[in-house]
């Protein structure tokens, strides 16, 4: 049995799920999912959920993803990005300072409109689908958040950017925003997603390493005890740990009085005063057993979702 997160560098011309299913036939594992999607054209980050990791995605695709992404200058499409129908052709003359001035306008958070060609939801219909049948899509603006925007290189009306943004950030609504901002056009050229919350390229691995050596591939799974780093943790006694495999409210006596429990809570007889809304709960042998959520009134902890 496999439990963790596994990232891949996804090579371009895959769908993230055509990624999870080669996950599932090399590592004869059937839950698997990824937590968050790479289009077929890009390349990077794709971290996989495998077991019993597969219940912490909602917070795994919360967390920022940084891109390298080069943008066309006067060229468009209906796609935001190269693969698509071009729309409008232009000679892009637009300078180095012209692009880091619009650039200013991306920067920190706004509303953004999804690419039409996108799985948000329109009348209960994906965007995708329906663009695909001929109507005409607007999907509602929302709010995003850049945390930063470089241009990193301009050449030949290709913009070089690096950017760093929050969950349900489109790079091709960026791209094609830049571009019309402009007045030229834009799409996106390439994309490389180097970041997804706490996973970068450097703990990836292959395609060609997970389908041809399952056995190296599931040694470099991250294990849940050391997944959500960000999130405090608390190591709970041998009856917490009894508590938690049965949803029960953990108490303060069942918390052990550690030096990590102290920073993450206060410390001494205020262990159950904790901050964060979420809380990993370990056991004595710091195996992570639940994510749990601290009562507003006593601060007793809620094991919202158990892994045991």
């Amino acid at each position: 049995m496999i439990d963790g997160v596994l990232v891949i560098d996804k090579p371009a011309g895959m769908t993230s799920h055509d990624v999870v299913a080669s996950a599932r036939r090399s590592l004869r594992e059937g839950r698997i999912g990824h937590t968050g999607t790479l289009d077929p054209m890009a390349t990077g980050v794709l971290p996989l959920a495998i077991g019993r990791a597969t219940r912490l995605v909602q917070f795994l695709t919360a967390s920022d993803k940084t891109y390298i992404a080069r943008v066309q200058l006067g060229l468009s499409t209906d796609t935001y990005d190269v693969t698509g129908r071009e729309t409008a052709r232009v000679d892009a003359r637009v300078a180095g300072e012209e692009v880091e001035a619009a650039l200013e306008g991306f920067r920190g958070t706004y509303l953004q409109a999804p690419p039409p060609y996108s799985a948000k939801k329109i009348d209960n219909r994906r965007a995708y689908d329906l663009a695909r049948a001929g109507a005409a899509v607007h999907p509602a603006a929302v709010p995003v958040s850049v945390r930063s925007l470089a241009l990193t290189r301009f050449e030949d009306a290709t913009a070089t950017l690096e950017v760093t943004c929050s969950a349900g950030f489109y790079v091709r609504s960026l791209a094609h925003d830049l571009g019309q901002r402009l007045g030229v056009g834009g799409c996106l050229a390439s994309l490389r997603r180097t970041r997804s919350g706490e996973f970068t390229l450097n703990g990836g691995i292959g395609l060609d390493l997970l389908v041809g050596d399952a056995v190296a591939a599931a040694a470099r799974v991250v294990p849940l005890e050391n997944l959500l780093p960000t999130i405090p943790a608390l190591t709970v006694t041998s009856e917490g740990e009894k508590r938690v495999a049965h949803g029960r409210t953990v108490e303060n006596a069942h918390v052990q009085a550690t030096a990590a429990s102290a920073d993450v809570a206060g410390g001494g007889d205020e262990r159950r005063a904790v901050s964060s809304d979420w809380v990993r709960l370990l056991s004595p042998a710091g195996t992570l057993l639940a994510l749990a959520r601290p009562e507003r009134h006593s601060g007793a902890l809620h094991p919202s979702v158990v892994l045991i």
